[in-house]
């Protein structure tokens, strides 16, 4: 007995993934064939949204600052290393400080990266437009939100910084998508 949903229309394709495999396996998935987007201008846009915004810079902040904690745990692991010291407990010493300010670092920058999504997709929602200052502005606001608490002469500073990196990251971005050929 045929089912409504076994019948295929015009804006259906079937794709089946183990087809150059030669394996007796016929999975057939249906593929739609209409586009991604209503109108062109929502395809021409090519912007995450807030949520994939957020996991993206969380994540990435975390990771680069797990990497670069680990890093500098390494070197402060190995010049900690005492006279008599057994490989052992050499290899204890780095570990610990790798693991140690890896996990602090990658902890800051994870928040940062949360705070600099949060920031920038509110400034989009509030401005209603997608440009560079919406970056900047947020890169300003992250830096001075994380520096807050060490009062305002560090949040001005590491606002400032923060607006400045934001800004630079994104010339450059552009510039690389303008120049390099891919």
């Amino acid at each position: 007995m045929e089912r409504p949903s076994d019948r295929l229309d015009e804006n259906t394709r079937l794709y089946n993934p183990y087809q150059d495999l030669q394996i007796p396996v016929h999975n057939l998935y249906r593929l739609p064939t209409s586009p991604e987007f209503l109108f062109q201008e929502e395809a021409a846009a090519q912007r995450r949204s807030w949520g994939e915004n957020l996991q993206y810079y969380t994540g990435c902040g975390y990771l680069g600052g797990a990497a670069g904690g680990a890093a500098k745990g390494l070197f402060d692991g190995l010049r900690a290393a005492e006279e008599g010291d057994t490989l052992k407990l050499r290899v204890n010493r780095v570990l610990n400080a790798s693991g140690q300010t890896g996990r602090k670092f990658g902890n800051r920058l994870g928040i940062v990266g949360l705070l600099f999504a949060g920031m920038e997709s509110a400034m989009i929602a509030a401005r209603d437009k997608d440009d560079i200052l919406n970056s900047v502005f947020a890169g300003l606001g992250t830096g001075a939100l994380f520096k807050a608490a060490s009062g305002p002469r560090s949040a001005a500073v590491a606002g400032a910084i923060g607006g400045l990196a934001a800004g630079a990251a994104v010339a450059a971005k552009q510039a690389a998508k303008r120049y390099v050929p891919i």
